[in-house]
């Protein structure tokens, strides 16, 4: 790691605790999503603005942004780590068989290249990109997965929450 990537990892690190102690009502949370299975995808993001709506965020405390699918997630979730406007960002994406194994690999680049950007910038990055085993365009599976990723949305609102508030409890007094 290099000076320049330690000191903005510091940097990011620093904020975040700065802003970890106002507690949720001042947190700000970039919530970046695909839009392949938009219909799905969208059910983790109302749960997740509902969850974090009940943890005490601001209505307002959620930005939402639009890629084109999970493969553009980490390069737009780096750019806006390194605004140091965020508190932490949510990626939520569906990854889908497709009928060739292209999907694993996207996966596995997304959740790699996510896991880098909170190491590089010190701002926390969470997941919410799954990759089912098995995905059909029929009502059963859509119901299934559309149920799956309110589940998700919870999960990932809660893991945030409990993020930044570890935040708070190393910021400096």
């Amino acid at each position: 790691m290099n000076q320049s990537s330690v000191t903005t990892f510091q940097q990011g690190l620093s904020s975040l605790q700065q802003r970890a102690k106002d507690g949720p009502s001042a947190w700000r949370i970039a919530f970046i999503q695909s839009s392949w299975h938009a219909d799905v995808i969208a059910s983790a993001r109302q749960a997740f603005q509902d969850e974090m709506s009940n943890i005490g965020l601001s209505p307002h405390g959620v930005e939402v942004f639009d890629v084109p699918g999970a493969f553009e997630i980490p390069m737009l979730a780096k750019h806006l780590a390194l605004t140091g406007r965020y508190d932490a960002i949510v990626a939520c994406g569906f990854v889908v068989d497709g009928g060739i194994y292209r999907h694993d690999f996207v996966a596995h680049a997304v959740i790699n290249a996510l896991m880098q950007v909170q190491l590089d910038v010190g701002i926390p990055v969470l997941s919410c990109v799954l990759t089912p085993h098995h995905f059909h365009e029929h009502e059963r599976h859509r119901d299934f997965f559309l149920d799956h990723f309110v589940e998700k949305g919870i999960e990932v609102a809660k893991a945030c929450a409990q993020t930044l508030r570890l935040y708070r409890g190393l910021a400096p007094n």
